[in-house]
């Protein structure tokens, strides 16, 4: 009956894939497997009785307090019109060469990226603002189109980053978990601030593989990123440029350098960060009344879907445990050869289908704290190990057809723009994601190293 677990977790795939709402269909049917197995004498219906406490640390969780704070950082500095002023700087400054447009669309991205940490919202300002004008410039729309869903799936890497929030919370439990299996009963710990630096280079590789990418375009086909011409309007002003680039730049600075630095947990950074937004609003001109009340009512959207979908996750994998679907998996993986590479690229290939139809969230809560005890108690190197997850999810929402990043776009993107001219364009840097991935499995210090240095 360990199968029943499996089988559980097929027809969570599909009631998702029917398009009802994720929460309650974890929660839904795990209740209704749970209820099934235990008239059939297979379950024991204590183990729901663990559910209260678990629902408890859950909202007592320090931790997920940062969720609502960066979410609402984000959308204050989306109101803000932070990209927006950003982008214009940045077409001027490096607008009249070829590819330079793409240049300043890449590196605007990863700031917004580091601001929002949402891939949905990066894709679709970065869609709303640049593409009509890459697309009016002359610029070939697989290109334009390519290049803006990459640039907005950073935010699933670049820290402070929503996804490496939930996924450092979920693998700190399961580092714990593991290593009290081991019979380590004083483990160490790991946190988000952990896989915040470790997310550093691997994120700044990806912007560089970005920018080489328009650089080779702009010398082997130049007529595919013309330049600007500002011939008919005012050279660039440095004054204005500072005060566009500057002010994001140190609020990423102080928010990112003071979880990096020990200076303050992740929530109090995201704290700071949020107060920052505000104030970056306000010297806009863009804090009023209006701007608020959405931006409220969008962290709080939000915030609620995201722990709705954590508690009933949470409902999913006691159930599951309780089915015996934790020993069965665990078993398949000791039987594997090749022991902790070959489960580690089957993990890695999972993870990567699920991409297509499940949400960063759902694989979080409901995926990773079924493989990741099991692989931590393979010597996996825990940090190691989450920003390969979040590099590979990064690399699925980019894929065709499916990917959600390409969606976001389609959502956007002008009638005149064929989905297959968006689906050719992101193929250049779904290899470069891939070519991160390879990079990052031969040589792990590429994530290791910076852990190592700040905090030893």
């Amino acid at each position: 009956m360990e199968y029943l677990s499996l089988l559980m977790f097929v027809c969570i795939c599909l009631v998702l894939l029917l398009g009802y709402p994720v929460a309650f269909s974890l929660a839904g049917t795990a209740l209704i497997f749970a209820g099934i197995a235990n008239l059939l004498g297979h379950f024991d219906g204590s183990f729901l009785l663990a559910l209260p406490s678990r629902y408890y640390g859950i909202l007592n969780n320090q931790t997920l307090l940062a969720v609502p704070l960066f979410v609402f950082m984000g959308g204050v500095l989306e109101r803000a019109r932070i990209a927006e002023d950003l982008l214009s700087t940045m077409a001027q400054l490096f607008g009249r060469f070829r590819g330079g447009l793409a240049i300043s669309v890449t590196l605007v991205g990863m700031l917004l990226a580091a601001s929002t940490g949402i891939v949905g919202a990066t894709v679709v300002t970065m869609g709303l603002l640049s593409l009509p004008t890459m697309i009016k410039r002359g610029y070939d729309q697989s290109f334009a189109t390519g290049i803006i869903c990459a640039t907005g799936t950073l935010g699933q890497i670049i820290p402070p980053s929503i996804a490496l929030v939930l996924l450092g919370d979920v693998l700190s439990n399961s580092y714990q978990l593991a290593q009290l299996k081991l019979g380590n009963f004083n483990p160490d710990t790991i946190s988000v601030g952990d896989l915040f630096a470790g997310a550093v280079i691997p994120g700044l590789l990806l912007v560089v593989f970005y920018i080489a990418y328009s650089t080779y375009m702009a010398v082997f086909k130049p007529e595919k990123v013309p330049p600007i011409n500002f011939d008919d309007q005012p050279p660039l002003n440095l004054t204005l440029l500072a005060k566009s680039l500057f002010p994001p730049l140190i609020l990423m600075f102080v928010v990112l350098g003071s979880i990096l630095g020990g200076y303050a947990t992740p929530t109090e950074a995201a704290g700071v960060g949020a107060f920052g937004a505000l104030i970056l609003a306000s010297v806009n001109g863009q804090l009023n009344l209006d701007n608020l009340k959405a931006v409220m009512q969008s962290t709080v959207k939000i915030t609620s879907m995201v722990f709705l979908i954590l508690l009933g996750a949470s409902l999913f994998s006691l159930v599951f445990r309780g089915l015996g679907g934790e020993e069965l998996i665990h078993h398949f993986f000791e039987q594997l050869p090749g022991g902790a590479v070959t489960a580690t690229i089957l993990v890695m290939l999972v993870i990567f289908l699920l991409g297509f139809i499940l949400d960063f969230i759902e694989i979080t809560f409901v995926v990773v704290p079924i493989i990741a005890p099991i692989l931590l108690m393979m010597d996996i190197n825990p940090i190691w190990l989450g920003i390969m997850i979040a590099v590979n999810l990064q690399t699925s929402f980019l894929t065709p057809p499916f990917g959600f990043a390409l969606f976001y776009l389609r959502g956007v993107a002008d009638k005149s723009i064929a989905t297959a001219k968006i689906y050719k364009g992101v193929i250049p840097f779904i290899v470069m994601q891939l070519m991160l991935l390879i990079a990052l499995a031969l040589w792990p210090e590429l994530v290791t190293w910076l852990p190592t240095k700040i905090y030893g």
